[in-house]
């Protein structure tokens, strides 16, 4: 089958229309139309269902996305052993990653894997959870570094560490000098910081209210990190986070991590996640080593 193809159908099921994989592409809607006509023809069967606003993949054109995918990843594999054969070590590494991964990826996995592999580059993406699998899936990441994801099937996660979720408070405050474990009904009461109820997070403090029949009443509702680290810096209340998160704050004592006693947050890990059954380039292979190593989310308990 055309590679070419190929690519132009892979972009079509990402985009969900043939004119938002023309844009992505920067390619005339006719050419992908065409190329997608072709397919059809030699698979013998309509690949795509056309919607009013979109398209959705058939059962014929899932088991090509399948195919499409492994001749992608094939593709990429052949160009990084051509690489490799003439002495370089290059290419570009696709991270799609959790927010507060950020920081620990750049000061303890980018920064020394760069001066050590000058001819790697990387781009990186946030997503939440469900964006970072999806990602992962559909070949638009080559590593995902998520807490707490759920289950996918097209998704395996090659490491994992205890990452318990606590509560975040100021250095000096009586609860963390105290260093007691609380519930977290404890700070039903309490001003908090939460972020958004699609992140993974607060996915997981809705179940422990959930169970414990309670609500958390949020003073500040947001997706940056840096924003609740602020939040309890200021003395507006508390925040809820895993320890790698705010790493550097309790290495200088600016922040204390107080430990949660319900279990569902004592037992949250992060991961370090690929695509199950891809054959990985070179580069994305040392930087997965170079981060289940260094980063601090990979050391067991922070």
């Amino acid at each position: 089958m055309n590679g070419r193809a190929l690519r132009y159908f892979l972009a079509v099921v990402r985009a969900g229309s043939v004119r938002g994989a023309a844009a992505r592409l920067n390619v005339a809607v006719s050419a992908i139309s065409r190329q997608i006509m072709e397919l059809e023809a030699e698979c013998g069967q309509p690949l795509l269902e056309r919607l009013p606003r979109g398209v959705v993949v058939t059962e014929a054109g899932r088991i090509l996305v399948d195919h499409a995918q492994r001749q992608m990843d094939e593709l990429d594999l052949l160009r990084d052993r051509l690489r490799r054969l003439q002495g370089a070590q290059q290419g570009t590494v696709r991270l799609c990653c959790g927010a507060g991964f950020l920081a620990d990826l750049m000061d303890h996995g980018l920064a020394g894997f760069s001066a050590a592999h000058p001819g790697i580059a990387f781009r990186v993406s946030t997503a939440t959870s469900d964006g970072i699998l999806a990602a992962l899936a559909q070949g638009e990441a080559d590593i995902g570094l998520a807490y707490t994801p759920p289950s996918h099937a097209e998704v395996r996660s090659l490491l994992s560490a205890n990452q318990p979720l606590q509560a975040i408070l100021p250095p000096r405050h009586p609860l963390a000098l105290a260093g007691a474990p609380l519930p977290l009904r404890g700070f039903a009461a309490e001003p908090v910081a939460l972020l958004p109820a699609d992140h993974g997070v607060r996915r997981l403090l809705a179940r422990v209210e959930a169970d414990g029949d309670f609500r958390l009443v949020p003073r500040l509702e947001s997706a940056s990190f840096g924003l609740h680290r602020r939040f309890v810096m200021a003395g507006m209340g508390y925040a809820f986070l895993p320890p790698f998160t705010v790493a550097a704050e309790l290495r200088d004592a600016s922040l204390a991590a107080l430990p949660l006693s319900d279990a569902m947050l004592s037992e949250a890990r992060a991961h370090l996640l690929v695509r199950a059954g891809r054959r990985m380039p070179e580069a994305a292979a040392r930087l997965i080593d170079w981060l289940a190593g260094r980063m601090v989310a990979f050391r067991q308990g922070g």
